[in-house]
């Protein structure tokens, strides 16, 4: 393995951009290596065609491309067989067609538990369920950010028919003990849905040892392209569901008045799919996987001990920071505010003037303030609303650490904070 210095020359943005550029914003999306960007060049250059109909030599190359691919993610988590790996375009789309296969059938009554601590794009899916009667609960959180197991072993009940939990919170970093919820939401015989958009990239994550029955990630926040993700389910699990979308690849037989699908994972890949970045996401999990997630998780929570650290130093005014404080049981995301800017009521949004702003600093300055040091920040509710809510802001800065990043990037964050403290101070 390289050493971190020198993985991050792998990156050409940061050549482009300048050596003062700073990106703080993985959790959004991440950068892209040479290798993922020359193997979609490669793949337009040398093989592109249609898949699985063609006879021709070309569009067989790339079938064959895109098949290895799917073993490639497949292997990558731990999954025995490839034909559990569904390519989506996102986890929010994997999310999405979870919710409508398995949601049809669901009837009034049932219940889907999941957590305050969720991204949106694992709450608004199950909402559109709620007009067939099926109801939501949530999970709440402690002091310190971590997820209260009291109130989820309180709220799995008989009626609970799915648990679908972030496995790493995108704002706080918490990382949830999925392997121990499996078991409990196994033996209350309800289905475990994990969305992995923010552990996949950024540790070993092995879903035969957690027994998970779904899982979700998006390819472009591990350094692959945009518009392509994976959706890992149970093979028994998948043959049973409904299709999500209709139309060309997810059929076998189309008649006047029905038709007959597919086999997994084909049933629900409808219509050309997106091979190029099927392509990139082989090239970026091998580029990982050479790295070693064990090295990834482990030069993150290096870089998140010493973000506490500085934090613990810092002379900036008002400074604070959300979630647990247990480096073993947090991700490499850091979400702050100089000062909490609380909303008067649930119904605030950014948008509103109805928030007690006070001394604090809005998390917008703040961005834009770092990003005239050259420091990329996310700066907003993070697609998490419930959560910020329940943490009583209406929004944080956010910084979210990768392999490209260095403990001189955490020091150079810390010394703009400082300075932009002293400013509005």
């Amino acid at each position: 393995m390289h050493s971190w210095e020198q993985i991050k020359n792998d990156f050409p943005i940061f050549s482009n951009k300048g050596k003062d550029f700073i990106y703080l914003d993985s959790a959004a999306t991440t950068q892209k290596p040479r290798v993922v960007i020359d193997a979609i060049c490669n793949f337009y250059e040398n093989s592109n065609s249609n898949v699985h109909r063609g006879i021709y030599r070309l569009s067989e190359e790339a079938t064959e491309i895109y098949s290895q691919s799917r073993s490639a993610v497949s292997r990558f988590i731990g999954s025995s067989d490839p034909r559990q790996i569904v390519f989506v375009r996102n986890a929010t789309e994997a999310l999405n067609l979870l919710a409508y296969s398995l949601g049809r059938s669901l009837k009034a009554g049932d219940e889907i538990l999941l957590s305050i601590m969720e991204h949106h794009s694992n709450i608004v899916p199950w909402q559109f369920l709620i007009d067939k009667g099926v109801k939501l609960k949530f999970v709440d959180i402690t002091e310190d950010g971590t997820l209260d197991m009291d109130d989820l072993d309180s709220k799995l009940t008989d009626r609970t028919r799915i648990v679908s939990l972030t496995h790493c919170s995108n704002l706080l970093g918490t990382i949830n003990d999925v392997s121990g919820i499996a078991g409990k939401v196994h033996d209350n015989g309800s289905l475990f849905i994990i969305d992995g958009a923010q552990s996949v990239p950024h540790m070993p994550v092995d879903v035969s040892s957690i027994d998970c029955d779904f899982l979700v990630f998006s390819g472009h926040k591990m350094l692959g392209p945009m518009g392509i993700g994976a959706l890992y389910g149970k093979l028994h699990l998948l043959e049973e569901m409904s299709p999500f979308n209709g139309g060309g690849e997810m059929i076998r037989e189309v008649y006047q008045d029905h038709s007959t699908w597919a086999d997994v994972p084909e049933k629900f890949e409808a219509g050309t799919p997106n091979v190029e970045g099927a392509v990139g996401l082989m090239a970026a999990v091998n580029y990982l996987k050479d790295i070693g997630m064990d090295n990834v998780r482990k030069h993150e929570k290096e870089l998140i001990r010493y973000t506490l650290e500085l934090e613990q130093e810092s002379r900036a005014v008002n400074l604070v920071s959300y979630g647990p404080r247990d480096i073993n049981i947090r991700g490499g995301i850091y979400s702050f505010n100089l000062g909490e800017i609380r909303p008067l009521n649930l119904q605030d949004t950014l948008m509103d003037d109805n928030i007690n702003v006070g001394s604090a600093v809005h998390p917008h300055d703040m961005a834009s303030s770092l990003d005239g040091d050259n420091i990329s920040v996310r700066s907003g509710h993070h697609c998490a609303m419930p959560l910020t809510h329940r943490l009583n802001v209406v929004a944080t800065s956010r910084a979210s650490y990768y392999i490209y990043n260095s403990r001189d990037d955490v020091r150079m964050l810390f010394e703009a904070i400082e300075r932009i403290s002293k400013v509005y101070s």
